[in-house]
């Protein structure tokens, strides 16, 4: 403001206008914008929304498959079973935990195997420095956790294929020798 003023007095001074001019009556106030910039809104991030996940009915997908197996030929009856978590390899999410819950539930009342309590599959996982959330990712770390708690079989399981309608393969692999004594897929219902 004090710029603009001093401009305009240098003007009227130049053209010799200043000695005729006469002071106002009344002074009135003129509010000028603030020439301080306003600080910035941060731009406001778009979350995005997480996947919707598909509500599967786990327990009726697995049974048929766990049926099979236990009719399986020459599977040793009483024997030890460690069922490894259930892994996802889709092109998406799934709740692999509930599936993996969901089998433990389907092998309950079954008499051709004891399946290794959960107590003792978390100390055996310690053991090894594992996390209880942490999933063996291969076959031969099931069969090395399966040494550790004397089962003689481990199932491994895995889904595949599209998201919406993935395909469990499941495979019950002898632990002494590592050989797939059966296996079964079967396409996930909703």
């Amino acid at each position: 403001m004090k710029k603009y003023l001093s401009v305009a007095l240098a003007a009227l001074t130049l053209s010799g206008c200043l000695s005729r001019l006469q002071p106002p009556d009344t002074v009135e106030s003129v509010t000028l914008p603030d020439t301080k910039e306003q600080p910035q809104q941060p731009a406001r991030e778009v979350v995005p929304q997480p996947p919707k996940i598909q509500p599967f009915d786990w327990f009726r997908s697995l049974q048929p498959l766990v049926n099979q197996m236990l009719e399986a030929k020459g599977v040793t009856a009483g024997s030890l079973l460690l069922v490894d978590s259930m892994k996802n390899n889709t092109n998406g999410a799934l709740q692999t935990a509930k599936a993996t819950s969901a089998l433990h539930t389907a092998l309950e009342s079954n008499s051709t195997f004891s399946v290794v309590p959960e107590a003792r599959l978390t100390s055996a996982r310690q053991a090894l420095g594992l996390s209880s959330e942490d999933s063996f990712g291969s076959r031969s770390k099931a069969i090395g956790l399966a040494r550790i708690v004397n089962a003689q079989y481990v199932l491994y399981s895995d889904f595949s294929g599209d998201v919406k309608s993935p395909t469990l393969d499941m495979q019950l692999m002898l632990v002494q020798t590592g050989e797939i004594v059966w296996s079964g897929n079967d396409t996930v219902e909703l």
